[in-house]
């Protein structure tokens, strides 16, 4: 078995883009070559590539609000650009891919697609804020997106959010992801094994700031908040658990009073705890049921 992989070259696209002064010529380059190697993955999530109405819901606005760059701000554009092409970013991406798929090939592990395609994008330092300025998404098998204003907390630390949300491609190869129904405990789930197996490759101490920026009390406050709510289905009612007061304020959820990724950390906390119970690797965790690793964990016994 083996699977492939296609770094999109999205440095050298966004040096194109800034050669393009019209601004309705940008936006049609952005659309129209930046992310049309990744049309399959928009159209999975219900974003088209234009939309039929003018300033309506398309690639333009989703990215936006997924945090890039907005595609007008040059200045924050060839800062990061610099940075990305100074630390030879798409040969990193390359390396890291390559580790992650050997890993996973190695024990027997799938993906469902015929190859991943990888896109590193540039955000908005100041709508990243929370997570230092770097996010990506792996929900969709045969795709892997990080956006990153690159600084020297996340530099380090490409290869571990790369391999997270490679996690995500194997973990729905296995069990299909339903935003309706997706519960809080399986979305703690998701989140604990991803940066589980971004542990397992590159170490603790290149975890991101979802598990890392709270401290003990507030991880177990959180535990007890969450344990009320590990059968909540919805992703919104869902996202206000993982994400926390603060976004949940700016994307129009329900704060529920947890602090920042507070499911993130509670999740990462309950894989290791069932790891270590039951002596598993992160591969052989990573086909065990939610409710395996929630009851397994002991994290939320009464």
């Amino acid at each position: 078995m083996s699977i492939d992989y296609k770094i999109v070259n999205s440095l050298k696209q966004y040096e194109r883009l800034l050669q393009i002064t019209n601004s309705e010529e940008r936006k049609d380059f952005f659309r129209y070559m930046m992310m049309l190697p990744l049309e399959k993955m928009w159209k999975l999530i219900n974003v088209p590539i234009k939309a039929k109405k003018e300033n309506g819901y398309d690639v333009l606005m989703a990215t936006k609000m997924l945090g890039y760059a907005d595609i007008s701000d040059d200045k924050t554009i060839k800062e990061a650009l610099t940075i990305l092409k100074g630390i030879n970013a798409y040969a990193v991406a390359e390396n890291t891919i390559k580790t992650c798929i050997d890993k996973a090939v190695h024990a027997g592990l799938k993906i469902n697609a015929k190859e991943i395609k990888l896109g590193l994008y540039i955000s908005d330092p100041e709508k990243l804020k929370l997570s230092n300025g770097y996010t990506g998404f792996g929900g969709i098998p045969g795709f892997i997106t990080v956006n990153i204003y690159p600084n020297h907390y996340n530099l380090p630390r490409i290869p571990a959010v790369i391999a997270h949300e490679f996690h995500h491609n194997i973990r729905f190869s296995y069990f299909d992801w339903d935003y309706g129904n997706v519960t809080v405990a399986d979305y703690l789930v998701i989140e604990g094994l991803a940066e589980s197996f971004a542990r397992e490759l590159y170490g603790a101490e290149q975890l991101g700031p979802w598990v890392t920026s709270m401290n003990k009390e507030e991880v177990e406050y959180s535990t007890n908040v969450i344990r009320e709510a590990l059968e909540l289905k919805g992703f919104a009612e869902v996202s206000s658990y993982m994400f926390g007061d603060e976004i949940a304020a700016q994307e129009g959820y329900q704060p529920v009073g947890l602090p920042f990724c507070a499911g993130y950390a509670v999740g990462y906390k309950a894989v290791q705890a069932y790891m270590k119970k039951y002596n598993k690797t992160i591969y052989e965790a990573t086909l065990a049921s939610t409710d395996d690793i929630i009851n397994g964990c002991e994290l939320f016994a009464t």
